[in-house]
């Protein structure tokens, strides 16, 4: 096992966000040391981190001195530019592989990717001028959705395109794009999927994702389908995972048809807001088994062990003055998680709760209830 990097080691993070965060307290308690690589001071990886590094990621030789003091290299969210990975690459391990952050960072890549490999996509093109878009609009239909090939998360470089009208407010120099098929879904899923060095790969009970102005705002945990449609979401993440070489933990998020008809959205090879229900309710959560599968150990039991459903806390319940936490405690089975971010802006994602019940239905009520309590009683 001499691949193993065991406890008492230096993990290098790219990345600190809540995401970063969330890992470090796992890697915290399994007795890791985590160097925070990040553009900007008191990041919410950066507050929990043994050193804050907060430089620019195409800093280059301060990218190469990050990667020669840590065991592994690992990120939090997969638009650290491509070059930063390469950079650390030459000093250290980096999991997952740079090559899988380029095909994922890019819409275009990624969908070329899944449509090589067989998995099911909605009707999409690649978009460069105003006669790409003309020529992929008439073969798609309306209404369709033009997406930013990069960096577009939480439905921002995204509008919907309802007739030929709409093409003529059309702007290249934000591209390339994409544009895909408005999915008549009757469900959003997700499956948080995690690989080790030596393959072994498992995954999470299937997440059932409702949104809000195209931001997360409840998941929940098992996803109110079918065993069916479970398996055959469980098998696809498995066999992308596999296909694309991962070593660590990626989200793979579907739209079910209604005739069952599952299709491939999109990809994100690290641990995903959809997970964190997995903190509380499952044996290994999300963020340690990212830990597990980048240090080489043995992967962790993804098991359910209730049924639960997690709530996102935006920016927006700020609002009207602090919400009342008090209120939110007061509900015994709720978990408040929140990630240090100074300033609550409209749709910022602050923190979230995660609720139980003896069926995903009660604990979607529980949780949607709790974060009301938030709300209604909070000091003005």
């Amino acid at each position: 096992m001499s691949h193993v990097i065991g406890p008492g080691s230096r993990i290098g993070l790219m990345g600190g966000g809540q995401l970063g965060r969330m890992f470090i307290l796992a890697a915290r308690s399994m007795g890791y040391r985590v160097d925070v690589f990040v553009p900007e001071e008191d990041s919410p990886a950066g507050q929990l981190a043994d050193r804050e590094i907060p430089r620019d990621y195409l800093d280059e030789e301060a990218v190469r001195e990050f990667a020669r003091g840590v065991d592994v290299v690992t990120l939090e969210f997969e638009n650290i530019p491509l070059q930063a990975m390469t950079w650390a690459a030459e000093h250290c391990e980096v999991r997952p592989r740079g090559d899988i952050l380029h095909t994922t960072q890019n819409r275009a890549r990624e969908k070329e990717f899944l449509a090589a490999h067989g998995f099911p996509l909605p009707a999409w093109a690649h978009v460069v001028t105003a006669d790409d878009l003309a020529a992929a609009a008439a073969r798609i239909g309306y209404p369709a959705i033009l997406k930013t090939a990069s960096f577009g998360y939480d439905g921002k470089g995204q509008r919907q395109l309802k007739s030929p009208y709409d093409l003529r407010s059309f702007d290249p120099s934000g591209g390339p794009f994409v544009l895909e098929a408005k999915v008549p879904f009757v469900m959003e899923l997700s499956v948080i999927v995690a690989r080790g060095l030596d393959g072994q790969t498992v995954c999470y009970p299937v997440c059932e994702n409702i949104h809000r102005d195209h931001i997360l705002d409840t998941t929940i945990v098992p996803a109110r389908v079918s065993s069916e449609v479970s398996e055959r979401a469980t098998a696809l993440a498995k066999d992308i995972a596999e296909k694309i070489g991962l070593v660590g933990v990626m989200a793979v998020e579907m739209f079910l048809l209604d005739d069952g008809t599952l299709l491939i959205n999109e990809l994100a090879p690290r641990p995903h807001n959809s997970g964190h229900f997995s903190i509380d309710a499952c044996v290994t959560s999300q963020f340690e088994q990212q830990l597990r599968a980048v240090c080489g150990l043995p992967l962790g039991s993804p098991e359910l062990l209730r049924p639960c459903a997690m709530a996102n806390l935006l920016g927006d319940v700020w609002a009207g003055g602090e919400p009342d936490w008090a209120a939110a405690a007061a509900f015994g089975d709720v978990k408040i998680h929140l990630y240090g971010k100074a300033e609550p802006r409209p749709g910022r994602k602050m923190g979230h709760l995660t609720a139980f019940g003896t069926t995903p239905d009660e604990a979607l009520a529980r949780v949607v209830a709790a974060r009301e309590a938030l709300v209604s009683g909070r000091r003005k």
